[in-house]
């Protein structure tokens, strides 16, 4: 079976297991030609580079596909092979992207300290001139670099890992035969949409439940002000706890978007519109993130109150920030087709089986 889309006229009379079993192929191929190029670059000495290297990016995209692949049509598949399969791929991609994400993480705080503490011509930022600006940017610069640094380690262990080698030896089987179930051997429609239109309802339900209201202003400062359901928690509420609790339900609206996205490409459909929902939410979890580093830096020790002040005035940019994406993605969310039906009337790109090109980060 080689990489290539199926025609139309083929995937007409395709099965379920023959449009999986496509995928499969194609993405287990890339994975392995990407393999031995990541493992070389994660090799060299820790990179500055905020998009990950060619290498590293290839199979990172591999390892989503075949991941949402496996979860989204899981019910085709052997059940105690797709689950330890998923379990070894989300090892891989949380360690692939750990260096990747500190690095960009780096980026976005010294770049937001340096645009808050400078002098342009439309203006002066609101740090520009504090005494803290300096001793912040140097806590920032030395505990980001600690961190990819010992990141980078890891990362070198884990790729040396009979772990590893067993996974790629997991890919090996996979572009020659993937464990299918007898389900499998149906009409690629009658099998695989069903369980395509349970990825868009997961994906539907969970944005139902989003704050989309408080998010609908541009500024979004009742966003910084008031929050949503805050956990339980013994004494008083921790701000960090209750700003997580706030995002967690942002995140895993990103994860389905992701499976939907993929979900979306095994049946042959385009979906540029949930590419660029995911680039949006993916905006949202960096900026997430980097304001929970900015806050942990203002709690080093023996810190001064002007370097905590800057700390804390990053830390609001940040948010800000996240609220920015949430007003994004309540401006394109209701513009999207509902459910899967509204994505099926799209023309299909290539038939069942299409496989799109690489995206160019």
């Amino acid at each position: 079976m080689t990489d290539a889309p199926m025609t139309a006229q083929a995937a007409s009379t395709a099965t379920a297991g023959d449009i999986l079993s496509s995928h499969l192929t194609a993405q287990a191929g890339a994975f392995l030609r990407a393999l031995p190029t990541a493992v070389g670059e994660v090799g060299a000495r820790p990179g500055a580079g905020v998009v990950p290297p060619a290498g590293t990016a290839d199979l990172l995209r591999a390892v989503r596909r075949i991941g949402g692949l496996l979860h989204t049509f899981g019910a085709t598949f052997e059940q105690t092979w797709a689950q330890e399969s998923r379990t070894e791929l989300r090892w891989l991609l949380n360690l692939l992207a750990l260096e990747p994400g500190y690095v960009r993480r780096a980026a976005r705080l010294l770049g937001a300290l340096d645009a808050l503490s400078g002098s342009e011509t439309d203006g002066a930022g609101m740090l520009a001139g504090h005494a803290g600006v300096p001793k912040a940017r140097a806590l920032l610069d030395r505990q980001l670099t600690l961190a990819r640094t010992r990141a980078h380690s890891t990362v070198l262990q884990e790729l040396r890992s009979a772990r590893l080698h067993a996974l790629a030896d997991r890919m090996t089987l996979l572009v020659a035969d993937a464990p299918l179930l007898e389900a499998a051997g149906g009409r690629a429609g009658a099998v695989l949409l069903p369980q395509a239109a349970a990825a868009f309802g997961a994906l539907t339900a969970s944005a139902q439940q989003l704050p989309l209201r408080r998010a609908a202003t541009p500024y979004g400062g009742d966003g910084l002000r008031r929050l949503g359901a805050v956990p339980a928690a013994r004494g008083e509420v921790d701000a960090d706890a209750a700003l997580a609790a706030d995002d967690a339900p942002w995140h895993r609206v990103r994860i389905l978007v992701k499976r939907a996205r993929y979900a979306l490409e095994v049946c042959g459909r385009p979906a540029v519109e949930l590419d660029e929902l995911d680039g949006v939410l993916g905006r949202h979890q960096e900026a997430a993130d980097a304001a929970v580093t900015a806050s942990t830096a203002a709690r080093t020790p023996r810190i001064t109150p002007a370097t905590a002040y800057v700390l804390g005035v990053v830390h609001a940019d940040q948010r800000l920030e996240v609220e920015a994406a949430r007003y994004a993605f309540g401006r394109r969310w209701p513009e999207l087709p509902p459910g899967l039906d509204g994505w099926l009337e799209i023309p299909p790109a290539e038939g069942w089986g299409y496989t799109p090109a690489p995206r160019t980060a």
